[in-house]
């Protein structure tokens, strides 16, 4: 069994938990969608959601809009007509991470195809490997 170091020392373990968190929330499949959603039209009900996100549930965009709002980067707005009218705003907090959500999303555009043909080419490789017999080197 090989030693190694596993300490961490406790507050390195103490700053990084928390930012973890919040960019496991932030990062997620579903509030990137939305945020990036929001950040581009400013003002977007419920139904603008399902429309504009491709694939996302009623369930699951109800729960990362409520996660987004409890984590301060959305507000929510409820008017009292009938049927009701629910209207999501970015945060202050919020645009300020559209800026950096941008980047990100414009670079994976960009990189789309290279990520594509390396996983291809892996893909690949791994599968030549398998076909490829191991030799022994030895009797034990």
């Amino acid at each position: 069994m090989s030693q190694r170091n596993t300490r961490v020392p406790h507050q390195a373990v103490q700053e990084i938990c928390p930012l973890n968190e919040v960019l496991d929330r932030v990062s997620g499949k579903w509030a990137i969608g939305v945020l990036t959603l929001t950040g581009a039209q400013g003002v977007v009900r419920f139904t603008e959601y399902e429309r504009g996100i491709p694939d996302i549930s009623r369930r699951m965009l109800t729960l990362t809009l409520r996660n987004l709002e409890r984590d301060g980067l959305l507000t929510r707005t409820v008017y009292p007509t009938v049927p009701p009218k629910t209207e999501y705003r970015l945060t202050e907090a919020a645009h300020e991470l559209t800026e950096t959500l941008s980047l990100l999303t414009d670079w994976a555009k960009r990189h789309q195809a290279h990520v594509h043909e390396s996983r291809t080419a892996y893909d690949e490789r791994k599968a030549a490997d398998q076909d490829t017999p191991v030799r022994s080197t030895g009797s034990r």
